[in-house]
């Protein structure tokens, strides 16, 4: 048998050197002579190149400033401790940085290379351009932060593409004529959302046990605000209706599929877009929020509904969707 036998070409992690593999979050050196020995290295990728270089007899680099080695490890760092969604949405992000800007020496990254970066992304995607570099941006900082480099935010003075606010009013005839052509599981989560004003994510999370002392109680995803909304009215009519369903005991989802499962996002956003295309309507799920403070008519409990900190911000979102009530002129006046 041949001493040394040729290695398979990889299909993941292009970004490490050869005969360094990523298994269960640790770097090891494999060698290529059987049988195999597996050293391990690090599960910093800094440390695993400085190990991987002095088993190779290559040159040792005191640290790898390359934007790749610096993104994983915030990737690995700082990621699991954000939550799903944009867990989800950074990881996209960082493979397309990634390609871009992986190989470069953070140091030589300049502000031109952003306002390129965002040219060019923005061709497809202008709001995609925007996260994208304020997700480099977040990753350049925390290399600031580890010492990496002393240089610049590139980022700084770069501005992003204009961004259009969301202005779209769901009008009731659209509302009913969506509800009457969804699931029964989406006509709970419209009718959920449009009562309580909360955002997608927190209507699925609502659970039986958050039913106390006749209010419905939540701590918001996204800003950590604690509310308690009174079960009166349609939203008792709303509640009452979801647990009068078979539903499993044991799960205390409040919204649940027929199986007995907590309705997820993505089974209610598919049956929500199944309805909207049954409905010929284009309104999103997320805009039954707005929905629900313009309906209000009364801004101070739209805000305390919507768990606003700023009354400005809640008049904004108000009344750019049905637009703002002005009197008319009068020459008698």
């Amino acid at each position: 048998m041949r001493d040394k036998i040729m290695g398979r070409k990889r299909t993941a992690h292009h970004h490490l050197p050869p005969r360094m593999h990523l298994k269960k979050g640790r770097y090891y050196h494999v060698t290529t002579t059987l049988p195999r020995k597996w050293t391990p290295l690090s599960d910093d990728l800094n440390e695993a190149r400085k190990k991987w270089a002095e088993l190779e007899c290559e040159k040792v680099f005191a640290e790898d400033k390359t934007f790749s080695c610096i993104g994983h490890r915030y990737m690995r760092e700082v990621l699991p401790t954000l939550k799903p969604n944009t867990q989800r949405d950074y990881t996209q992000y960082f493979k397309l940085l990634d390609a871009v800007f992986g190989a470069l020496v953070i140091d030589t990254i300049r502000p031109y290379d952003i306002a390129e970066y965002l040219r060019v992304r923005g061709e497809t995607s202008k709001v995609r351009a925007n996260r994208e570099k304020a997700l480099f941006s977040t990753i350049f900082n925390h290399a600031r932060a580890w010492g990496y480099t002393d240089v610049t935010n590139p980022c700084i003075g770069i501005k992003g593409h204009k961004e259009k606010s969301r202005d779209r009013y769901v009008s009731d005839d659209e509302y009913a004529a969506v509800w009457a052509c969804a699931h029964p599981t989406v006509q709970d989560a419209m009718d959920l959302a449009l009562c309580t004003g909360q955002r997608p994510a927190d209507v699925l999370k609502f659970n039986v046990t958050d039913i106390v002392d006749g209010s419905l109680s939540l701590t918001q995803n996204k800003t950590g605000k604690k509310l308690r909304i009174a079960i009166e009215g349609e939203l008792a009519e709303v509640i009452a209706r979801i647990l009068a369903k078979p539903r499993d005991k044991v799960n205390k989802a409040l919204l649940q599929d027929p199986d007995g499962q907590r309705l997820s996002y993505f089974a209610l956003r598919s049956r929500f877009d199944k309805a909207r295309e049954i409905a010929g309507v284009n309104f999103q799920f997320r805009d039954l929020r707005a929905k629900a403070a313009t309906d209000t008519q009364d801004l101070a409990h739209a805000q305390r509904l919507l768990g606003h900190k700023n009354r400005i911000t809640t008049e904004i979102y108000t009344r750019n969707r049905v637009g703002e009530i002005v009197k008319p002129f009068n020459k008698r006046n």
